[in-house]
């Protein structure tokens, strides 16, 4: 079996403000109606695959499982980097923590945030590539280029690929990502693909790859495996260790030096939407070339991305030509789509002068659900907050305010001090400053409820947690 290594710490700054820091692309639903990293999951699942093993970091850990658990996909390990060391030093973790079950296995190292709708297509491109590496190659897949494209790297073919039909050939070289001369130069003879960032290999290969090719990523991440500790289901790499490691891409310290490497061309179609430009060319468009979702209302437009985010929010574009538009409850972006690469020097602009939207999402995703703001004050915020079935709230007090909780739907089980009591829709509890409290979801439907906070300072670091069956700190 082939175990599929899902790399998830990315950020997409590209696809703001959809895609921000605390909650990036891979998790959110750009094209279909599952995310990328879901889509990415699914397709590496199956009769021929392990469960995937899971590189993420802290932020990140429920989201990953509640969406694998969403999709019905066990993950076989969520492993936690203690700080982003790119992919090299997560590649290595991985193939050593499989090393202690089988060293033969196959691994399938793949972004979590790529598109690739032929499914069948991809699985056959796989299967071309699993007898050299099981003897021993190293493999990547090269996607067949449409256009001359700056934003990807390219491969060097050492020979014509031929037909589209999948089959092994050999590497003559990396290309970092061209301009735009050198692209089209690559486009037009026809021996150059553009990099997928994915890999296939035995364990025991790539092990040996990096003891010959970045032996000094070895011994600290070695360390971070072997003092690694498993809590609440998650596999903690050890953060002293792992800060050791280089911070460095297996492009650079594998892929470029090695010897024994292979291309499988894939020409079903792909792409890792990196930029709205390209979520306007993945997404179905209609008679004038619109990309829309949401609530969105174009006349006279071609040619553009309409996506309204929030519920109840309209979006109307008048004469529009070429245009990204993406409507938040907190952000607004307007761009022309050639600009589509610039947004993230927008992001860096908002960043540098303090705008939160800059990386905050305005749904804060927990493991028990999700909470929003939806007003703010200076003494006082209201919340939209839901609990999945079965999950809860820490034990926890607060230091500087109270809270008034209604709930809308579902029925809540809410201790405030000694005191425990049922609540159901439109029934209500106030939660006086400094009371222990805690609610719980005993039912089988989410609970929602609507929290006023009153007080002096209403950050999200003012919980004192007392027991927490997420083991938060």
């Amino acid at each position: 079996m082939i175990v599929p290594v899902l790399l998830c710490g990315g950020t997409g700054t590209r696809l703001w403000p959809l895609s921000r820091k605390n909650y990036p692309k891979q998790f959110t639903t750009l094209v279909g109606d599952e995310s990328l990293f879901q889509t990415t999951a699914r397709r590496l699942s199956g009769a021929d695959f392990a469960p995937p093993v899971v590189a993420t970091n802290a932020d990140f850990r429920f989201i990953v499982r509640e969406q694998l658990e969403a999709v019905g996909i066990g993950p076989g390990t969520i492993a936690i980097e203690p700080a982003g060391r790119n992919t090299a030093p997560a590649v290595l973790a991985a193939a050593m923590h499989l090393a202690d079950s089988d060293p033969e296995a196959l691994m399938l190292v793949a972004p979590s945030d790529h598109a690739m709708p032929d499914v069948g297509a991809f699985h056959a491109a796989i299967a071309a590539g699993i007898e050299l590496a099981r003897e021993g190659a190293i493999i990547t897949f090269g996607l067949k280029p449409t256009r001359p494209e700056t934003g990807y790297g390219w491969l060097e073919l050492a020979e014509r690929p031929g037909d589209d039909a999948p089959r092994p050939v050999q590497l003559a070289g990396f290309v970092e990502k061209p301009d735009a001369k050198r692209a089209q130069a690559m486009l037009n003879a026809g021996t150059h693909l553009w990099n997928a960032g994915i890999f296939m290999f035995s364990v025991k290969t790539v092990l040996s790859a990096f003891e010959t090719h970045a032996q000094g990523l070895v011994e600290p991440v070695a360390k971070a495996v072997r003092n690694a500790r498993t809590d609440f289901g998650f596999f903690w790499l050890d953060a002293g260790s792992w800060g050791e490691a280089e911070d460095i891409s297996i492009d650079y310290a594998i892929m470029e030096r090695a010897s024994n490497l292979w291309v499988i061309p894939y020409a079903a179609g792909s792409s890792d939407l990196g930029d709205w430009d390209a979520v306007w060319r993945e997404t179905r468009h209609d008679a004038d070339s619109l990309a829309t979702k949401g609530h969105v209302t174009g006349l006279d437009c071609h040619d553009c991305v309409l996506r309204s985010e929030s519920e109840g929010l309209e979006l109307v574009g008048i004469g529009l030509r070429d245009i990204v538009a993406v409507a938040m409850p907190d952000a607004v972006l307007v761009a022309d789509r050639s600009r589509a690469q610039d947004v993230k020097k927008a992001v860096e602009l908002l960043k540098g002068k303090g705008i939160k939207q800059a990386e905050t999402f305005p749904r804060d995703h927990r493991p028990w659900g999700w909470f929003e703001s939806l007003i703010v004050g200076d003494r006082f915020q209201v919340k939209r907050i839901v609990v999945n079935p079965g999950s809860a709230l820490s034990l926890q007090s607060h230091v500087h305010r109270s809270e008034h909780w209604i709930v809308v739907e579902g029925t809540a089980k809410v201790t405030v001090d000694k005191s425990t009591q049922l609540l159901t829709e439109n029934q209500s509890i106030y939660v006086p400053l400094g009371a222990i409290h805690r609610l719980e979801n005993p039912g089988k439907v989410p609970v929602v409820l609507i929290e006023v906070q009153t007080g002096s300072y209403l950050g999200e670091d003012d919980i004192v947690r007392y027991e927490d069956m997420y083991a938060r700190q």
